[in-house]
């Protein structure tokens, strides 16, 4: 047996094995830095959610969504610009609807229910009022 065929056959062999170590160190390199932004990452999720857990009590109702009709939005209008309570009346006559029994009493359920969404208070019966 010749020992110069037997010392290249070790030295290929040594390269591979150097060329594999090689290989698997930049992976571990690559890996390790993946996982610092990882870990990065983490600790800024954590914060943030420390951050709203903190603001969440100092952050305003959301209010309640509205019911299905046009007339909605427009009564919300129409106490955001009023100065004071207002009656079913005078909100459906805002509205530029007919003052009519029908109207007027449609227009009271309307704000019957804002008031039990709590968007509007009655503070006197009849009298309704924007929620502070």
């Amino acid at each position: 047996m010749n020992i110069r065929l037997l010392l290249q056959a070790l030295d290929l062999q040594e390269d591979a094995a150097r060329a594999l170590a090689d290989d698997l160190r930049a992976q571990i390199d690559a890996l390790q830095t993946r996982l610092r932004e990882a870990e990065t990452h983490l600790e800024h999720l954590a914060i943030t959610r420390k951050t709203v857990t903190g603001l969440a009590d100092r952050l305003p109702p959301s209010l309640p969504e509205l019911p299905e009709h046009p007339d909605y939005p427009r009564i919300l209008a129409v106490f955001n610009e009023a100065t004071g309570p207002l009656r079913a009346k005078d909100a459906c006559q805002a509205l530029g609807h007919e003052v009519l029994p029908k109207n007027v009493e449609g227009t009271r359920a309307k704000l019957k229910r804002l008031v039990n969404l709590s968007i509007l208070t009655e503070a006197d019966t009849g009298n309704f009022a924007r929620k502070q």
